[in-house]
């Protein structure tokens, strides 16, 4: 037990690389990521349409490996880490831009996609923690 919480942080680093390295790598492929069409819809909103949903979305995919190697890495400096939880805050924004998408009937119950969009209230929280650790040479 002392050896998990010893190695917690990097724990979650390999964690939140794995997982933003695979889902940000599916982006790169048409029709392979299950969150393709949600994410498109929610980037043309963001956006107002103003960028062309291959662009945007091609840059989500960049961002996302971005985080999952630095992660994967062991080079979670505080700068990635606000960039990921930036990240997670974007995911949130289905919820407003996209209801229908998040909530069933009645309004309060949650879709698959807002289950999937809540729980990233944990990854919040995981990144908080990582945010507070003390990295070596920082005070």
């Amino acid at each position: 037990m002392d050896q998990l919480i010893k190695h917690r942080s990097r724990l979650l680093c390999i964690g939140f690389g794995v997982m933003y390295f695979w889902f940000g790598a599916l982006k790169f492929f048409p029709g392979l990521s299950p969150a393709e069409a949600l994410a498109k819809a929610t980037l043309d909103k963001l956006t107002l349409g103003l960028i062309p949903s291959t662009i945007s979305y091609t840059m989500l995919a960049m961002w996302e490996v971005t985080i999952g190697i630095f992660m994967l890495l062991n080079m979670p400096k505080r700068w990635i880490i606000y960039i990921t939880i930036l990240h997670l805050l974007f995911t949130f924004t289905p919820l407003f831009l996209l209801p229908e998408a998040a909530f069933g009937q009645p309004i309060y119950s949650l879709t698959l996609v807002g289950q999937y969009i809540i729980k990233n209230v944990a990854l919040l929280a995981a990144l908080l923690f990582l945010l507070q650790r003390k990295e070596p040479g920082n005070p």
